[in-house]
């Protein structure tokens, strides 16, 4: 029998032994719901349980009390019943504060994937906010549901301006892709001509025209790094092709030239042996028979050209020196200038020692040292302009 507050109630029978022990049965049925509310009670307050599990198992003690299929303080029973109820209420409560925090903040974050969104719409750079976007996708995936209504307004911001973005992208790699079939139509016009000129033995000209063709290759539009190494590697092949050719038809032509070289060497031997200083009529009739033989005698090559040409050069500015000094020790308006000088130093010397005489005779030691020292000056002038004029011939 249970003692409740409207009465006795019949809790069962025992016939298993002792009257005791079926006590004690029941007993432990009441210590069960006890614990049971007390545990509830105590993880629904330290966060290790909901209120809906909470509310489960405060439906359990109530059926079991219905029932009464126990023995103990049913009084007690309710009263932990009561505040656990408290409890549940008080957690929902809670609860629903927490989720509509956590709706805010997660209505905050999409707003802010949408305005980051909004602002990528323009983007030029391509790849990082494609990747952006992917990322986007999965941050408003990974974020706690909210009402369907604002999560729809939202994320039509966020479709729109990834719509924007890939159109934009769209059309940028399309006009990118039509340049670079432009690009590799030019290029291969280019390869096309250089290929039609690699086998060209014209080298003044042509070497002329793949300089041109190069010019046009810097000035094309590039394609893909693929089809513009590919693209590149024909072109220059066809240049090389041009250039080796050119070097070694030069290289053959420069070997045919050495036999003229110890003929010009002695020609330059010969011409450095000329006097000039003596015989300046007969130093240019040697020179002028050197330079006849010199243009029978062939070209040189490049290796002993300078050279060769250097020393005959020295000894045709040496001749030509000669003759212009010649030229000018002959001339009578030089002359008559050089020895119209000389005179006129001459005359003021005089008048200067006639100064000097008088000097001396008056006494004027300051005057006398003066006109010495000018004297001595005009002399060194006179001596310079009278060998000045002995250099010019009669």
């Amino acid at each position: 029998m249970l003692l409740a507050p409207d009465g006795e109630v019949v809790v069962g029978q025992w016939v298993a032994g002792p009257a005791a022990e079926g006590l004690a049965f029941f007993g432990r049925k009441y210590d069960d719901l006890v614990v049971e509310l007390d545990l509830t009670a105590a993880r629904l307050s330290d966060g290790h349980t909901n209120a809906e599990q909470a509310t489960l198992a405060l439906t359990h003690v109530r059926e079991a009390v219905t029932a009464r299929a126990y023995v103990g303080d049913t009084s007690l029973l309710l009263t932990k019943i009561s505040v656990l109820e408290n409890a549940i209420e008080q957690a929902k409560v809670a609860q629903q504060a927490a989720k509509a925090a956590q709706k805010a903040a997660a209505n905050a974050q999409r707003d802010a994937l949408a305005v980051e969104a909004e602002s990528l719409a323009d983007s030029t750079n391509w790849k990082t906010t494609s990747e952006r976007f992917a990322s986007m996708i999965e941050e408003w995936k990974s974020l706690p549901r909210m009402d369907r209504s604002s999560e729809q307004e939202i994320w039509k911001r966020i479709s729109a301006a990834r719509a924007a973005f890939d159109k934009r992208r769209r059309s940028h790699f399309t006009e990118v892709e039509s340049q670079r079939k432009d690009a590799t139509s030019k290029k291969r016009e280019l390869i096309a001509s250089a290929e039609a000129l690699a086998n060209s033995t014209d080298w003044v000209n042509t070497s002329k025209k793949l300089r041109d063709l190069m010019q046009d290759w810097k000035n094309a539009p590039r394609t893909s790094k693929r089809d513009e190494d590919k693209l590149w590697k024909r072109f220059k092949a066809a240049q090389d092709a041009f250039y080796t050719n050119r070097i070694a038809v030069e290289t053959a032509a420069e070997e045919e030239l050495k036999i003229n070289v110890p003929a010009k060497e002695a020609l330059v031997v010969e011409a450095e042996a000329i006097t000039v200083a003596d015989n300046l009529k007969g130093a240019k009739q040697s020179l002028r028979s050197i330079q006849d033989r010199w243009d029978k005698a062939g070209d040189l090559p490049k290796t002993d050209r300078d050279r060769l040409e250097r020393r005959l050069k020295k000894v045709e500015d040496a001749i030509r020196a000669e003759e212009a000094n010649s030229w000018k020790r002959s001339n009578p308006e030089s002359r008559a200038r050089a020895e119209s000088t000389a005179h006129a130093f001459a005359d003021g010397l005089t008048k200067l020692q006639t100064q000097l005489e008088s000097a001396k005779a008056a006494g004027k030691s300051s005057e006398v040292a003066k006109l010495e020292a000018t004297i001595a000056s005009t002399k060194a002038l006179l001596d310079a302009a009278s060998a000045a004029a002995k250099e010019f011939k009669a």
